[in-house]
């Protein structure tokens, strides 16, 4: 878990860096075709069908079309934002999924829980500090990033229970590259030297290389378990914003992520004891 965060921190480093030469959707886009690519040439569905096999294809497209709304919402704020600013906004997803999963999965919150959701939101206004000077207006763009992702979580969760993760992975690449492809003639820049080139490469090497670990990750440790190593994609990307950007995270960023981070382990904490809780058997 926490190698498949670090690659997702040097993806947005290197998103924001090809950001400064070329439109947000022809990063998006180098970043779904290299990872399509790469996905066709290591499990080779010519030679393994099954992986495109899906029992439920309008899902597995939906949940693509998700992430790919979540990356270029996430892609274009960094434009705008400091890494650790844009990151700490997109840590409200956990909240956004305990709201969802109620209504859509039956997973209802108790009151503890909306004690954390609405704390953690505090957080969320703290970084953003609306209406007193604070960041730029693109925050509201990993906002946007977030819902997307907590529906994509919601999504996810649903396709797990009949589809592997390897055929769910090769969905979101392929969603993502067919999606962008008819679009990248009206914004295409022909990158300006090789060094461009290979990172337009790497962006899609990371995202599958990291999207590889959390798979293999949830294999072997239940998500409880894992989701708190998450958050160390936030000291990531504090380092790399600094060595790449010379950005350094204001104070309202580090309170307001430390209120975020405690809320989303809260959260966490509150889902194992249910889990113990539901194991015990009746008195």
């Amino acid at each position: 878990m926490c190698g498949a965060v670090a690659c997702f921190a040097f993806l947005d480093t290197t998103a924001k860096y090809l950001n400064l030469y070329m439109d947000t959707l022809q990063v998006s886009w180098a970043r779904y075709m290299a990872a399509f690519l790469l996905t066709l040439v290591i499990s080779n569905p010519l030679t393994h069908p099954r992986l495109v096999r899906t029992s439920r294809p309008w899902l597995q497209i939906t949940r693509g079309l998700l992430l790919l709304a979540s990356t270029i919402f996430n892609f274009l704020a960094l434009r705008w934002l400091q890494l650790d600013e844009a990151l700490t906004i997109m840590f409200s997803q956990p909240l956004l999924v305990a709201i969802l999963a109620g209504p859509l999965l039956g997973e209802w919150v108790g009151w503890r829980r909306w004690l954390a959701i609405g704390t953690g939101f505090v957080g969320v206004v703290v970084v953003t500090r609306p209406s007193f000077g604070g960041i730029h207006p693109a925050a509201i763009l990993p906002f946007a990033a977030a819902i997307s992702l907590a529906f994509y979580a919601i999504a996810t969760r649903s396709l797990s229970r009949t589809d592997s993760n390897e055929t769910t992975l090769f969905y979101s690449n392929m969603v993502g590259a067919l999606a962008l492809t008819p679009v990248l003639p009206f914004v295409w820049t022909t990158p300006t030297g090789w060094f461009l080139v290979v990172l337009m490469l790497l962006i899609g090497a990371l995202a599958s290389f990291g999207h590889y670990l959390l798979i293999a990750g949830h294999r072997h440790a239940p998500a409880s378990v894992l989701a708190p190593f998450m958050y160390t994609q936030l000291v990531w990307v504090i380092g790399l914003g600094y060595l790449v950007f010379v950005n350094v995270p204001q104070a309202w960023t580090l309170v307001g992520a430390a209120i975020v981070v405690g809320s989303g382990l809260y959260l966490l904490h509150r889902e194992r004891v249910r889990a113990v809780a539901a194991k015990m058997p009746p008195l």
